[in-house]
């Protein structure tokens, strides 16, 4: 048993360093510079305690991207959800077949840079795009559509970007219910709509909340897609903490601004934790 024990202390010690040396340190280091003083230039901070970062966020000008960020990534969330819950649902009762097909085309954008995906999108939505184009051509518009470097297509991008993983979450969940559930709570006489709400919604619920956390967190930080179909207008936190690190040369204030988000997404995280280990989702409906 002893011998056992040492093994598999030896196995284990890998993660443990890796997490340490990666994640935990530089966690550690972030919150540290959080706390120094500007100096200016690259690097221009001195191990001064303050709190000016901190206090420098509560500007209008910054709560507002911070406001802007979270409307983004609730509108996100929310549009994921109607659009990824049904499509999992339904990809789920497919034929093992049919499931394979649709797992492949969810899976072959990943064989792609985001970049070059997004850049696809400038292609359809720019003034002479293929959307224009077709929409013209069916007589449904006059005058080509704006859509590009607005917040509807940065919209557009990050449902594109995180719709894959509310998909895949709730297909999981989907595929491991218990259907003779559903057919029980119909014998009793209850409409489809009720059993859907009763039983496999509530059975579903931890695949939904996963989804939305794999939606919601990353859409807070996910700059690089305000910035090509934003054009720069729709400024998020994750393109502040950009802006200071490389030409506002302020590391101290782009690690503040790091660990208020870092704060913000794990409460999200927290109460995710908090829903889904509540014994069989008791008191949610």
């Amino acid at each position: 048993m002893k011998n056992k024990k040492n093994l598999w202390g030896l196995c284990v010690m890998p993660l443990y360093f890796f997490t340490l040396l990666f994640i935990l340190g530089p966690m550690i280091y972030m919150v540290a510079v959080s706390f120094a003083k500007n100096n200016g230039g690259a690097y221009g901070f001195t191990w001064n305690f303050t709190l000016n970062n901190y206090t420098k966020i509560g500007d209008p000008i910054y709560l507002q991207c911070f406001i802007q960020s979270f409307k983004l990534a609730f509108a996100t969330t929310i549009l994921v959800v109607l659009i990824g819950y049904p499509f999992g649902y339904f990809m789920a009762k497919l034929s093992p077949k049919g499931k394979k097909i649709m797992m492949f085309l969810i899976m072959v954008p990943f064989w792609t840079s985001s970049l070059i995906r997004l850049y696809g999108w400038i292609i359809i939505l720019q003034v002479k795009g293929v959307l224009n184009t077709a929409l013209k051509a069916i007589g449904l518009i006059d005058k080509p559509l704006k859509i590009l470097y607005s917040y509807p297509a940065v919209l557009i991008g990050m449902i594109y970007a995180l719709l894959p993983f509310m998909i895949l979450a709730v297909y999981s969940s989907v595929e491991k219910m218990d259907w003779s559930l559903v057919e029980a709570s119909r014998d009793l006489g209850a409409s489809p709509a009720a059993a859907f709400v009763t039983v496999t919604l509530k059975l579903t619920l931890p695949g939904l909340l996963t989804g939305v956390i794999l939606t919601f967190v990353p859409s807070m930080g996910l700059f690089f897609i305000a910035d090509i179909l934003g054009g720069n207008k729709i400024v998020l936190v994750g393109s502040l903490i950009q802006d200071q690190l490389t030409r506002g040369s302020n590391w101290p204030f782009a690690a503040a601004l790091a660990v208020i988000l870092t704060i913000l997404t794990s409460l999200m995280i927290y109460l995710y934790r908090r829903i889904t280990h509540v014994k069989d989702l008791e008191g949610i409906f």
